[in-house]
């Protein structure tokens, strides 16, 4: 079973909140368990949220794009701001010393760790997330 669906959001905070209802449809016509749904909940919220914050910097004239796509064995979910990119190994280690007790940055290696595969391209301005279902 093929499917697709898309959101858009503005680059305010609050929009952040959509994505929960976008993984409601993906739950509903993919029918995968609650723990799938947290894998995805904490993985595109954060992507949204860094896309929102980080990429498009709350410039609400720019936007967010979240495309899902399953082509029946894995779901492609790919989020693309309109920042100005950034280079993820540049990012810092979040479990190193020095950051263990900072209130950010952890964003990216949770990413990875929950998602079965992560990139990046467009220079940073778009995350590509997969995950097998």
């Amino acid at each position: 079973m093929n499917y697709s669906t898309e959101l858009i959001l503005e680059s305010r905070y609050e929009e952040a909140e959509k994505v929960e209802g976008l993984l409601n449809e993906l739950q509903s016509s993919l029918d995968f368990d609650d723990e799938f749904y947290a894998r995805l909940m904490l993985t595109v919220s954060e992507a949204a949220t860094n896309g929102i914050v980080h990429g498009n910097k709350l410039d609400e004239s720019k936007k967010v794009r979240i495309l899902a796509q399953f082509d029946g064995e894995v779901l492609t979910v790919s989020v693309k701001d309109e920042g100005e990119g950034f280079t993820p190994s540049e990012v810092a280690d979040p479990l190193a010393e020095e950051n263990l007790l900072k209130t950010s940055g952890r964003g990216v290696f949770l990413m990875e760790e929950y998602a079965d595969e992560v990139t990046y391209t467009e220079n940073g301005t778009c995350l590509t997330l997969k995950f097998k279902v």
